[in-house]
């Protein structure tokens, strides 16, 4: 007996939504493969990974926090890869739109008001879009991989970032740390529940994923959107400009890694220092996929990949485990999601070698 993987008739649909559930399966069974290779208890391993940051108020608040950026951040990378275009710079916007957000607290510290707070949030979102605009144009004008020039502009946000926290804005009072004064309160987004850290940043995340909805499926330009991403040639002969969904693709999802990036260091940081980037834009990408490019999916994704994070933080403090073990699982999930993927247009079948086939006929 043999196994091989067959072509199915059409896509299966159930399989479409089925294969992240297989993988996040896959990623425990492994994971508990992986505790018990390392010495650790597997059961009290996957305890304190995934269930032990359910467990009360904050840590549900804190689940909330982290789930916020990724769905923000992943539906804006959902719009370009339903399109083919492929924005692996989102932790580059997203620096970029804490840099340019948490700018204006800076040049209005100790002479702003309730006003600031919302030109941070634009200035936020404009700058991630600027720097999403940059592999855009290169794309567009000379036919650049925007997967490279996106991804290398990333290293180039975070050296400006560096260069700012440790020279121009560094904190008078801070001892020479890198970072930047605390903002004041009035550039901070407002508490949503008591208790928690959880802000009102929530509360844009769902807005985020109903207008990423409403792109979608329900926009004519989401619809060119589509069409570009999955027949070209149908696109062109509508008269569909591909380079008019690339800068679409770019603005939108560099807009929104920014916003996420200037929710960041509003929310749980309160100003921005050299390593405040906590790698959301690389695993939205995960989030994105798990999500199958679905707002709703997404969203669903985007509290799994935080609750990866939670787990990870409390592997360190409980089983003193390295911090890579975070990126550990957030990997074999993502493996797992392509891998399983294969089966939306392929079946697995088992095939009994007959006399002929292994050469015992006649």
């Amino acid at each position: 007996m043999r196994i091989k993987l067959e072509p199915r008739v059409a896509a299966s649909k159930w399989m479409s939504y089925g294969s992240p559930a297989i993988a996040a399966v896959l990623t425990i069974f492994f994971g508990a493969i992986l505790f018990a290779s390392l010495g650790r208890d597997p059961v009290q391993g996957l305890y304190i990974f995934f269930i032990e940051p359910l467990t009360g108020l904050y840590e549900l608040g804190e689940l909330g926090l982290k789930a916020t950026p990724l769905a923000i951040i992943a539906i804006g990378l959902a719009v370009g890869f339903r399109a083919n275009v492929w924005n692996i710079g989102a932790e580059g916007q997203l620096v970029m739109g804490a840099i340019c957000g948490g700018g204006v607290a800076l040049a209005f510290h100790g002479q702003g008001g309730w006003w600031v707070l919302p030109l941070m949030i634009i200035a936020g979102a404009a700058g991630g879009m600027a720097w999403g605009a940059i592999p855009a144009l290169l794309r567009t004008r000379f036919n650049a991989n925007e997967i490279l020039v996106s991804l290398m502009l990333t290293y180039a946000a975070v050296q400006i970032l560096g260069w700012l926290v440790h020279g121009p804005w560094i904190n008078p009072e801070g001892q020479n740390f890198p970072e930047t004064r605390t903002f004041e309160e009035w550039a901070l987004l407002p508490e949503l529940i008591e208790g928690t850290r959880l802000n009102v940043s929530a509360i844009f995340a769902l807005v985020v994923v109903f207008a990423g909805w409403i792109f979608m499926t329900r926009s004519f330009a989401g619809f060119k959107v589509n069409v570009v991403g999955q027949a070209l040639d149908a696109a062109k002969y509508a008269g569909f400009s591909q380079n008019k969904v690339v800068w679409v693709s770019f603005l939108i999802g560099g807009g929104a890694a920014g916003l996420a990036g200037l929710i960041e260091v509003t929310g749980p940081i309160d100003q921005l220092n050299a390593t405040f980037a906590p790698g959301y834009g690389f695993a939205a990408i995960i989030v994105a996929f798990l999500g199958r490019l679905h707002p709703v999916g997404i969203l669903f994704a985007s509290l799994l990949m935080a609750l990866t994070f939670l787990g990870g933080e409390s592997l360190q403090i409980n089983m003193n485990m390295p911090k890579a073990v975070t990126g550990v699982f957030q990997g074999m999930l993502l493996f797992f999601v392509l891998a399983t993927d294969v089966l939306i247009r392929y079946r697995i079948r088992v095939v009994s070698r007959t006399p002929a086939a292994t050469g015992e006929a006649g």
